[in-house]
């Protein structure tokens, strides 16, 4: 039999990360919420390009509203880390209001 590779997903305080080119979605589209991080500028450190400025988005999952009426709050930080950090406490909030 061949192996075949399981790609097990990534995940941040329990909700799946998924990254299309500079796009990072937290959270699952079955909830009401999702956060969608966009790495806005990069810098090298050694072999590595890091995010410098992280834009922050909390949108409504609702397939019926439009792109610019889904999101819920914005913010931009300095670093992913912060950024995801920000992103956490945010689509806590907004999943436990529900």
């Amino acid at each position: 039999m061949a192996n075949k590779k399981e790609t097990i997903p990534l995940t941040y305080k329990g909700h799946p990360l998924r990254r299309k080119d500079n796009l990072i979605y937290y959270g699952d589209m079955a909830d009401s919420h999702i956060i969608l991080l966009q790495i806005l500028e990069t810098k090298p450190v050694n072999d590595l390009e890091v995010a410098t400025k992280v834009s922050i988005q909390l949108q409504l999952t609702a397939p019926d509203l439009k792109s610019r009426d889904r999101v819920v709050k914005r913010s931009e930080k300095n670093s992913l880390y912060s950024a995801i950090d920000v992103a956490s406490v945010w689509l806590e909030r907004a999943l436990s209001a529900r």
